[in-house]
């Protein structure tokens, strides 16, 4: 009996399927069926149940399947602890970045750290902001960029930056000739924004919901250039931060600032509370708290 073959018998139980838990397995049926009666005659005991509509784990099964679950669960809590013991050995950086981030801090930034410390072993891996801190949560990765809010009972929570989310409209529209807005004329605005997996779109939908409407979200994206295009084209509004649009291009378009509350962008470095992070952790944090020193005074462009 070993992970594998719990990992077997947890998936045969989960689907009561022995044709589908192989595929999903990537295994024949044969060879599931011999992990399981191996199972079966190591426990002394039938797990399942064989009728007509597949398989029901018996009340030893029910038993077994309960310990097989607490013993996958230790065996992957245990690797991950390994996991993170070697990455503070070995100096090892495993980065974590939501969306559009690395786009602020450059590049050049990770290049430069890569080429500064060539012992360090540097990995990173890019997507949605929720997505990042679920990923951060189970143990992957040693650092991790995200925006604020950020649990701070979970996190040291180190903030980098701060922008302000502005409404972007198309100079052709008439809130183009505003200095400013409130959340209030986005009412029945058609808006482009990016999916729920961001944390923008918290913002702006909460916002909507506290002024008593429902937002008008035509399309929600996992990339900001498709609601950069449709801006553009006029064909409805969006909200953004400077940099982002700077590097996109104005063009016919013009960013307008909220006026009536806080609507923040902000930037963190996240490290495990109560965690060790390690030297080469320790290294990355200081070359990103001095490569933002850098960018605001100017010695750096974006």
């Amino acid at each position: 009996m070993n992970i594998k073959d719990l990992n077997t018998f947890i998936t045969v139980a989960e689907n009561k399927n022995l044709t589908r838990a192989s595929k999903l397995l990537y295994m024949t049926p044969q060879g599931v069926s011999k992990i399981i009666k191996n199972l079966e005659s190591e426990s002394d005991c039938e797990l399942f149940l064989r009728t007509g509509n597949g398989m029901e784990l018996s009340e030893c099964g029910q038993h077994f399947l309960e310990y097989a679950k607490k013993a996958n669960s230790g065996y992957h809590k245990m690797r991950q602890e390994l996991l993170r013991i070697k990455q503070k050995e070995r100096g090892v950086v495993d980065l974590l970045s939501a969306f559009g981030i690395l786009r602020l801090i450059t590049p050049e930034c990770l290049r430069d750290f890569k080429e500064k410390y060539p012992e360090i072993e540097f990995h990173y891996r890019e997507c949605p902001d929720k997505q990042i801190e679920r990923w951060f949560q189970a143990g992957e990765g040693n650092v991790a960029f995200s925006l604020a809010p950020c649990d701070e009972a979970l996190y040291d929570v180190l903030e980098l930056e701060s922008f302000q989310v502005k409404l972007l409209v198309n100079k052709a529209h008439p809130l183009s000739r505003k200095s400013s807005v409130i959340i209030e004329d986005l009412k029945d605005e058609p808006l482009y924004i990016e999916s729920s997996e961001f944390k923008i779109h918290d913002l702006i939908v909460g916002k909507c919901q506290e002024a008593g409407f429902k937002p008008n979200i035509i399309f929600e994206t996992s990339g900001f250039s498709l609601c950069h295009k449709m801006v553009r084209e006029n064909k409805g509004v969006s909200v953004t931060v400077d940099f982002v649009s700077d590097d996109m291009g104005h063009g016919n378009m013009v960013l307008i600032p909220f006026s009536d509350g806080d609507y923040e962008w902000k930037i963190c470095m996240l490290t495990r509370k109560n965690e060790v992070p390690g030297n080469g952790v320790d290294l990355f944090q200081k070359h990103v708290k001095k490569q933002m020193d850098l960018i605001r005074a100017g010695v750096v462009t974006r």
